[in-house]
């Protein structure tokens, strides 16, 4: 069964447009402690996507997993390590086809039934939220709250990974109602060592 580390650090292009931003910050990351990071960029060209990705490998090298967010042939071309989709992406085993079974597959879930359904599938985690109100997204799903990382971790023995509106300041909840991972964006984005750090001292 796949490890995931406690912080499961999001690197966002919508944040971070120009490659060089977005390879220091991912960089600043991996000193604070982070050995997964997921590249998200829902906005990008195809090429302008593989291009990013490409650099952020470069830099990145083997210190810490690289995962792709939704696109599975993106993954191959860059040498990632892993994949993670959502509700309305390739199915997990459409994406498990595509990227074979060597490289790690998680799954997003927003409620009870797209979790048990994830949870029969070959992904290796899954992803639940958003657990608080979050402005990571345009137009998130409904929040699921402490009560739904507690439900989530009562029916999958897969590793779980919280998401959405997760801070320094709740994330200790959250790994106390089951969660195995919290996955955060924003709360990394001001000096991103030192945030790493701390959420890595809250987690424990």
């Amino acid at each position: 069964m796949i490890k995931i580390p406690p912080l499961y650090a999001i690197v966002d292009a919508a944040l971070l447009p120009e490659t060089h931003q977005l390879c220091a910050f991912a960089e600043e990351l991996i000193r604070g402690g982070c050995t997964l990071l997921e590249y998200r960029n829902k906005s990008g060209s195809p090429r302008a996507m593989l291009e990013q990705a490409l650099e952020l490998k470069r830099r990145v090298g083997a210190r810490a997993r690289l995962c792709m967010n939704d696109r599975a042939d993106l993954c191959l071309a860059a040498g990632f390590d892993g994949l993670h989709v959502g509700q309305e992406d390739l199915s997990p085993e459409g994406a498990r086809r595509v990227i074979g079974p060597n490289l790690f597959l998680g799954v997003s879930t927003h409620n009870d039934d797209q979790l048990r359904e994830a949870d029969s599938t070959s992904a290796d985690y899954l992803a639940i939220g958003p657990v608080f109100s979050t402005v990571s997204k345009d137009r998130p799903d409904p929040v699921v709250g402490l009560e739904g990382v507690r439900r989530a971790r009562q029916l999958t023995r897969k590793p779980l990974v919280a998401i959405g509106g997760i801070t320094r300041a709740n994330a200790r909840s959250v790994r106390n109602a089951g969660a195995d991972a919290v996955a955060v964006i924003s709360d990394l984005l001001r000096e991103p060592r030192k945030s790493a750090e701390e959420f890595f001292r809250v987690l424990g």
